[in-house]
Order: structure tokens, then C-alpha cells, then sequence
């Protein structure tokens, strides 16, 4: 793992056996801008375009590596294992209450391989922002990450509707959620 000299690393690094979960830096925006123009990633988030603007990655990785962000992002780096410095990104949102919000993507080259598992379960055993409640969203043509979510403890709460920009529609989502040990 080589961290450029200039980020700002106000996130804790967390390490799993096959990789290691670290904040962006600005030398990750090639390979993140070449899978995150990928139409089945950017159709399985929320907010990636398709196709990506111009641009874009760059603005992601100033946005969520600035010091008042509103989410921690890590990125799956599996250069330790002789993997992608890049495999997909992983992030959590704090909400009201000591609660977060955990959302994840994995480029396709690197699907069913069990690295979203990996990370996941990383971020729920290591619990960077002590939260006593995790929640995710997937969309319901995604069973995938479903079972992601259902094998690192997350209990199914209910339907619900999400607004893809990649799709440019609202898309039916399946919500989880998973109670931190104390």
C-alpha cells in the first residue's frame, strides 16, 4: 500500500485479511473513474452518472476528503494481496442517534470473489464511528449485495424507493438493518 504524501488521512485505515480499507487519494481517480463508468456500477448506486461527466471523479474525492464531509469513504485496496490498488469503495454515513448508514460497490472484474463481504464485515468488527446501528439500502434487482448485507447480520426492515441518477428513475430498494454489539 503506497498513501500519497498529500492526503488527509482523519479516518482510521482498517485492515481485513485480503486488504486494506484507507481514505481516497488523488491518485485512485483512474482506476475509480474507469469503474465508475461502468453502467452496472453506476446503476447499482444512488448517485454515480452514467455516463460519468468530465470531472467527476476528481469532485468526488475533494468532496469526500475534505474535513467537514458529510460521509467517511474507504477504499477497498487489495495491493496487499496482489490485487487492484482499487477493487471498490465502501462508505458510511453517521445519522441521528449513533447511527450510520454503510453503503459499498466492487467493480465488476472483481464480483463474487467476497470483497464487499470482506470490507463489510471489516467495518462492522473495527465500528469507526461507535455506532450502536448500522442501516443499508440495496435496490431489489441487486440480490447480490442483499446477501452482502444478510450474511454480515443485517435484518431485512422493509421496501422502500430510491431515486437512481444513473437510471434516472425511482427504483424499489430493500432496507436492512443491523444492532452494534455494546
Amino acid at each position: 500500500m503506497n498513501l500519497d504524501n498529500n492526503i488527509k488521512a482523519d479516518q482510521p485505515i482498517l485492515t481485513s485479511p485480503r486488504m486494506v480499507l484507507r481514505p481516497l487519494q488523488p491518485s485512485d481517480a483512474g482506476l475509480l473513474a474507469l469503474y465508475t463508468g461502468d453502467k452496472r456500477v453506476a446503476e447499482g448506486t444512488r448517485s454515480i452518472p452514467h455516463p460519468l461527466p468530465p470531472g467527476a471523479t476528481e469532485q468526488f474525492i475533494a468532496r469526500v476528503t475534505a474535513p467537514k464531509r458529510e460521509e467517511d469513504v474507504w477504499v477497498l485496496d487489495g495491493s496487499m494481496a496482489d490485487a487492484s490498488s482499487v477493487l471498490g469503495l465502501l462508505s458510511l454515513k453517521p445519522l441521528d442517534r449513533q447511527q450510520s448508514q454503510i453503503g459499498f460497490w466492487v467493480a465488476p472484474a472483481f464480483w463474487n470473489a467476497g470483497f464487499a463481504s470482506e470490507a463489510v464485515r471489516c467495518v462492522i468488527d473495527t465500528n469507526p464511528h461507535k455506532a450502536r446501528t448500522l442501516f443499508a439500502e440495496v435496490f431489489q434487482d441487486n440480490p447480490a449485495s442483499a446477501h452482502v448485507l444478510t450474511n454480515a447480520g443485517f435484518d431485512y426492515l422493509g421496501d422502500a424507493e430510491a431515486y437512481s441518477v444513473a437510471r434516472c428513475t425511482t427504483v424499489p430498494t430493500w432496507t436492512y438493518i443491523r444492532r452494534m454489539s455494546a
